[in-house]
């Protein structure tokens, strides 16, 4: 059973890993899972306290399906705690410019963003996207094998979605 508050450990290398928990969930983007992952980088050996770990810093929010990356075995659960911190200052962006029909070139830049946070059934439409705003996580439901590459790497794996520069 997941629930709100569980966090889960993912394996970085043969010597290291990172943590991340499931905070909420967002109606407007299929009322999935919302999680956070924490920056540090701690190894394998270590055994840190979940309330030191949800103390962090945090490395990325993102939308996905927590039980798919456990039944997986992406990741795996260690434990729950209920301090899953605050949502208003989460900020998400989306674009349709994505994917492509076949033959067709992928859109490369994008100037037809939109923002939400999480509670906010509606979208801010922006057109480009500037100041703060270049800040917002992207909204898409990312499966579990690219949140796993973006804790190993800093950045997504898929090259189908757009910059906005």
């Amino acid at each position: 059973m997941i629930k709100k508050g569980d966090i889960f450990v993912v394996k970085i290398d043969d010597k290291s890993k990172r943590y991340f928990q499931y905070i909420t969930n967002d109606l407007k983007q299929l009322n999935s899972d919302v999680i956070r992952c924490f920056k540090k980088i701690y190894t394998l050996e270590e055994s840190p306290n979940l309330k030191e770990i949800v103390k962090d810093e945090i490395f990325f929010y993102a939308h996905c399906v927590t039980k798919w990356g456990v039944k997986l075995g992406y990741w795996e659960k260690v434990g729950t705690i209920d301090n899953v911190g605050t949502f208003d200052h989460i900020l998400f962006r989306d674009t349709n410019d994505y994917g492509t029909i076949k033959g067709e070139e992928p859109i490369k830049v994008s100037h037809n963003w939109y923002v939400w946070r999480i509670g906010e059934l509606k979208s801010t439409y922006l057109g480009k996207l500037e100041g703060e705003n270049r800040n917002a996580e992207i909204g898409l439901v990312i499966n579990p094998e690219s949140i796993v590459y973006r804790i190993k790497n800093g950045k997504y794996d898929f090259p189908f979605y757009p910059n906005f520069e």
